[in-house]
């Protein structure tokens, strides 16, 4: 290795340690990232000089006390530059998000659409069209957007669609069929829906997050991190099977945790034909049909969690989706089957709570995705500054 290149090695490592630490800790003067970093003051200047002309970092102007008593101006991650797109495709709705490095939502975009039996290159041409209108509009503020990830609802292998029986879909790259103009990935939803409430939720680092949508998905977050499983199929939780006699899955197969307790289930069994919100419009009203489609679907899904309790040693489970929706009318039978399944074998049942992120979660945690991809590795962005 040349001593050139050896030079260039260790400057994008030291890039990455000092913007990790701003990352990290927020606003930190250079005196404060030298200590931190072990890294020289003169070394941090400049690297930090480098951030600054790329965008990534700005001057906050908040002046602290430096070493021996000399002032120092403190740097942040900067929100004028750079920023990332997530993008959803779901049973019933389009998605788009526009974060910023500063981690403030810049825009975002819901369009409700039945996808259900829709070809897959129809959607994602829809969904094209409000990602492109989102990238110009990103221009429009000074924002460069450094990437996308989309979020689909269904496991990821390889930038493959595998399966995704709420849609139809099987074998689709749908990241491919956008045909933007950068770099697009693809996770599966609950997964990106767990990062989200990590990083703009509970911040808890541990937990599970379970997905409610016409789906039943859930991710599972561990030391701050998320658990794929070998190929990336961890989390599958709707199809957990309830009842090996239950009512058939589009999965395949009978008695789904879906069956019982994902959106369409639970509308049929209120005998709601508006969606979700005429259901808590109900439920407000007392409605006792209502009540008890919520309770039932609870209890289903409180047996469900009971197996992933027993199976991954829980402390805290976070409700999303139509979930969070429906929490106040569902979360009493999720506990009541928790306590009452796990109480011989743990002496707690794990937390529950309901996510404070909506239907925001998926496309939060994807354009994240994104952002903590360029914290942790900003050579490639400082030197595309320096070409412009």
């Amino acid at each position: 290795m040349s001593q050139a290149v050896r030079h260039d090695s260790m400057r994008a490592r030291n890039l990455e340690v000092v913007l990790g630490e701003v990352g990290r800790h927020g606003p930190m003067t250079r005196a404060a990232l030298a200590e931190s970093t072990g890294l020289t003051k003169s070394t941090v200047s400049k690297l930090v000089a480098d951030l600054l002309e790329a965008g990534i970092l700005t001057e906050s102007g908040v002046i602290r006390a430096g070493e021996r008593g000399r002032p120092g101006v403190e740097v942040s991650l900067s929100g004028h530059r750079v920023a990332a797109l997530g993008l959803e495709v779901n049973v019933d709705y389009l998605a788009v998000c526009l974060l910023d490095l500063a981690r403030s939502v810049r825009l975002s975009i819901r369009v409700e659409r039945d996808n259900r039996g829709s070809r897959p290159d129809a959607v994602l041409a829809e969904l094209r069209v409000l990602a492109l209108d989102a990238i110009e509009e990103a221009g429009r503020m000074g924002l460069t957007v450094a990437g996308a990830m989309l979020a689909v609802s269904g496991p990821v292998d390889h930038g493959v669609l595998y399966n995704a029986p709420n849609l139809g879909w099987r074998d689709v790259r749908a990241a491919e069929s956008l045909r933007l103009p950068l770099d697009v990935d693809m996770d599966n939803e609950a997964n990106l829906a767990a990062l989200g409430e990590l990083w703009f939720g509970t911040g808890d680092p541990d937990f599970l997050y379970v997905s409610g949508e016409i789906g039943i998905g859930a991710g599972l977050v561990v030391d701050g991190s998320l658990f794929r499983g070998v190929h990336g199929f961890a989390g599958e939780l709707g199809h957990v099977v309830i009842s090996p006699t239950g009512p058939p899955c589009r999965c395949g197969s009978h008695g789904c945790l879906e069956s019982y307790a994902g959106q369409e289930a639970l509308l049929r069994a209120a005998a709601v034909a508006g969606g979700v919100t005429e259901l808590v419009a109900k439920l407000q009203n007392g409605d006792k049909r209502a009540t008890k489609a919520c309770a039932d679907a609870g209890r289903a899904l409180g047996v469900a969690l009971t197996s992933a309790v027993n199976l991954l040693d829980l402390d805290r489970i976070v409700l999303g989706g139509v979930f969070a929706r429906l929490f106040p009318w569902i979360s009493g039978s999720v506990g009541e089957a928790l306590e009452s399944r796990l109480g011989t074998l743990r002496r707690t049942v794990p937390s529950l709570s309901g996510s404070r992120l909506g239907g925001d979660a998926a496309t939060l945690g994807a354009a994240g995705q994104i952002i903590q991809r360029i914290i942790a590795e900003p050579g490639p962005y400082v030197a595309r500054a320096r070409e412009t």
